[in-house]
């Protein structure tokens, strides 16, 4: 029995990777792209002030780009670094991680097309009470403690690789672009990756492990319904904090808790919290410091709560509520020639490429981005 439970954690854990293993690759590569192409100049230009303009911006960036909270948040620190302010920052995490088109899919097929709309409409949500909440909280110091704390972490992590200026097309027919984005990659996944493991075990541990009566329980499933939409709005963030690995592969862990008896509202605050998982939490302290990364915490955790109730209410008083699927276990342990099985394929090659451009050469301990040419 319990060997048997054993083998299907694991097997749980291997088919959320297998899920999500894709677009870590593309987040962790565009990462280093634009530590290797975009100038701190150009970013502090763009995104360097907290107005609707650059939010807009930022979120628009952040959609076109990486669908992993663990690689967005090496991105969203990346054009923090650059300097770009902290909404515009924070915008990109919540919009690279809840509009983007992989996961709209991957919530389409596993749980319905309603989650996918509240997922995307979401988003919004989540960056606009976000921007309310920093603005009328904004710590002054803290952002500027920050911002010393992650220019610091060049030194760690052995800075980040940036080549001359240039058209885009022609910056990447150098190879030494391509060096400084395999380099970028790899020194950011090195970082990350014993988080991601960890992540994946403890998800499927829990769907392995816990028993549907204990999440009924959990999820308040005899009380009010206003009682349960607030508590579910609660828990599901405070599970997501203890579980689960990123964006993509929270999903299936999310259908699980939905067949299990979480509101509607509950796994949207589940999804939504993929950027305050522990391991997340942990990088967020390398990058920024303690403070910074309480303060996140504070504010990504109110921000998840309050959109959820919004789009629970919303979606219920419409009719969007959809029914659980109850075989989304034996679902999620069936693997097949989808598209994801090709997006791995390709995109596993591209990792192996970085990896291997990286390994003939290597970043130079104490590589800087003051060390190589600025560009404007």
């Amino acid at each position: 029995m319990l060997l048997g439970k054993i083998g299907e954690a694991l097997m749980l854990a291997a088919g959320m990777a297998w899920q999500v293993g894709w677009s870590l690759i593309l987040g962790f590569a565009l990462s280093g792209a634009v530590q290797a192409l975009v100038s701190k100049e150009r970013m502090q230009r763009v995104l360097g002030r907290d107005g609707i303009r650059e939010i807009a911006l930022a979120t628009g960036f952040g959609a076109a780009s990486s669908s992993c909270s663990y690689a967005a948040a090496a991105m969203s620190k990346t054009l923090f670094k650059k300097g770009a302010a902290l909404v515009p920052s924070l915008a990109f995490l919540f919009s690279s991680t809840n509009l983007v088109l992989e996961l709209g899919i991957i919530l389409w097929l596993l749980m319905g097309w309603q989650f996918t709309a509240a997922e995307w409409i979401g988003g919004l949500v989540l960056i606009a009470i976000m921007t309310v909440l920093v603005k009328i909280t904004y710590p002054k110091e803290l952002v500027a403690e920050a911002r010393s704390h992650v220019d610091e972490t060049g030194g760690h992590e052995h800075g980040s690789a940036e080549t001359e200026s240039g058209p885009l097309v022609a910056q990447l027919r150098n190879p030494a672009t391509r060096v400084a984005i395999a380099q970028n990659f790899a020194m950011d996944f090195s970082m990350l990756w014993k988080d991601l493991l960890g992540g994946f075990l403890i998800a499927g541990a829990l769907a392995a492990f816990v028993p549907d009566g204990a999440w009924k329980v959990l999820f308040l499933n005899d009380a009010a319904p206003g009682v349960q939409l607030v508590g579910n709005a609660v828990v599901g963030p405070i599970i997501a904090v203890l579980s689960f690995v990123c964006s993509i592969g929270n999903v299936p862990l999310a259908a699980v808790l939905w067949a299990s008896g979480i509101s509607f509202g509950g796994v949207l605050a589940f999804l939504y919290a993929d950027l305050i998982v522990l391991p997340l939490l942990d990088v967020y302290r390398k990058y920024y410091g303690v403070r910074m990364m309480l303060y996140i915490f504070a504010v990504f955790f109110t921000t998840m709560v309050l959109a959820a109730i919004v789009m629970d209410g919303a979606f219920s008083a419409l009719h969007l509520v959809p029914k659980p699927n109850p075989n989304i276990r034996h679902d999620l342990t069936m693997f097949s020639f989808n598209y994801t099985f090709y997006l791995n394929i390709a995109f596993g090659a591209l990792g192996l490429y970085l990896w291997w451009l990286n390994r003939r050469n290597p970043m130079e301990h104490g590589c800087h981005d003051e060390h190589v040419a600025g560009r404007s």
